[in-house]
């Protein structure tokens, strides 16, 4: 007995511990980290696990139902996070302090699915209430949708807050528009953090989604590097006057995320004048060359790209709020 009483002490005194210690070590490989201070990939394990899985069946679903919502979800990211970082400012609805930035000429009657990011939204805080900010939501979802038309996935780090104000005049002077020369767009890119690669393969978005005559109907008609055939068939849905809104797809494969988009740009067929700036015998040609003729070279471009963009300026640790509701601050 008092043999077995020694043995236990020993096993208690030493072997126990390192028993512990190695079984601590092992529970850090094999767990993830649930950091919560600062962007990280499991920002929710612990919180809300639920998450990225109700973020997923959500999109999923919205655009099966609507296959174009694929990219508006992407613009949204886009739209976003250009403005003052990735803090789901453009959410917001005007109030009697600020005008929003819906309304600003990149946004005004164009962005959508914000009903998809409310749904989302109303979904997550019945699972896990005030934790999950908007401006993760459109991050995931902005992933999430287009993975769901056979595009790249990339991996999203999650911990964003949501801004409590929003710039209608911030938006104008930060989104690209559909006429900006190469020097403007290489500009605004830079001035993000982006390269000149890294801005060919994020516009490479374009290569899903429709747009509105109003937005290309002074190509069409003015711009001379334009397939002249292309463009007729343009003038044809979108005449000089009226038809604002009618649509026009950006590529041939408007549902299919893949490399049609620099391949209409090699043969004078971008739909923007900025889209066709790209390549135009400037310094992005071999960008676009390279993408054309490599899918897969364009598909880890733009995965790339979007991580970097999705680290925009966010607001972290006690900065800006949780919203309860996407459209208005708490």
């Amino acid at each position: 007995m008092a043999a077995a009483k020694l043995l236990f002490r020993s096993f208690s005194s030493s072997s126990l511990v390192l028993f512990i210690y190695y079984t601590l070590i092992l529970s850090l490989l094999v767990r993830p980290n649930c950091a919560n201070n600062h962007l990280s990939e499991n920002f929710y394990c612990q919180t809300c696990p639920n998450a990225l899985s109700i973020i997923k069946n959500a999109v999923i679903k919205a655009v099966k139902a609507e296959p174009r919502m694929a990219a508006s979800l992407l613009r949204l990211h886009f739209h976003d996070c250009f403005v003052n970082g990735c803090d789901a400012s453009i959410l917001l609805d005007d109030t009697p302090s600020f005008t929003g930035e819906q309304t600003a000429a990149p946004n005004n009657n164009s962005i959508r699915g914000l009903d998809v990011i409310d749904n989302i939204k109303a979904k997550l805080e019945s699972s896990c209430e005030a934790i999950v900010s908007c401006a993760d939501i459109i991050a995931v979802a902005a992933r999430d949708s287009v993975v769901a038309i056979g595009g790249p996935s990339w991996n999203v780090v999650l911990g964003r807050r949501d801004s409590t104000t929003a710039s209608q005049s911030a938006a104008n002077n930060n989104i690209p528009g559909p006429d900006l020369s190469l020097n403007q767009l290489l500009s605004l890119f830079s001035k993000k953090g982006f390269t000149a690669r890294e801005m060919v393969a994020l516009s490479g978005g374009h290569t899903i989604g429709k747009a509105r005559c109003t937005n290309f109907r002074s190509r069409i008609y003015n711009d001379t590097d334009i397939d002249g055939p292309f463009a007729s068939s343009l003038q044809a849905k979108c005449p000089r006057t009226g038809g604002d809104n009618n649509l026009v797809p950006m590529d041939p494969t408007p549902t299919s995320f893949d490399s049609a988009y620099f391949k209409g740009l090699q043969a004078r067929k971008g739909l923007f004048h900025s889209d066709q700036q790209l390549f135009h015998g400037g310094s992005t040609d071999s960008a676009v060359n390279a993408y054309a003729a490599s899918p897969a070279a364009f598909a880890g471009d733009f995965a790339r790209a979007m991580v970097k963009m999705g680290k925009l300026g966010p607001l972290t640790g006690t900065k800006g709020e949780i919203r309860k509701n996407c459209g208005k601050i708490n």
